[in-house]
């Protein structure tokens, strides 16, 4: 089982940074979660390169 990771994004909504936690053992997923701040829900979607670091876009769900 692997640990999972920290990733600082933007959201959508508020614009306060926020740190979420991404599964390195998912190579490529999109999630919905809501924000820390203000509870808007959040459309993640992370893709792990070839030596798994992450890259994290964020957008409004309703986008």
């Amino acid at each position: 089982m692997s640990a999972l990771d920290s990733v600082v994004v933007q959201c959508p909504y508020c614009w306060e940074m926020l740190d979420i936690s991404v599964d390195p053992s998912v190579p490529d997923q999109e999630y919905v979660e809501d924000c820390q701040v203000c509870c808007q829900p959040i459309v993640v979607h992370v893709v792990l390169d070839e030596d798994l670091v992450p890259t994290v876009n964020v957008w409004a769900e309703n986008d």
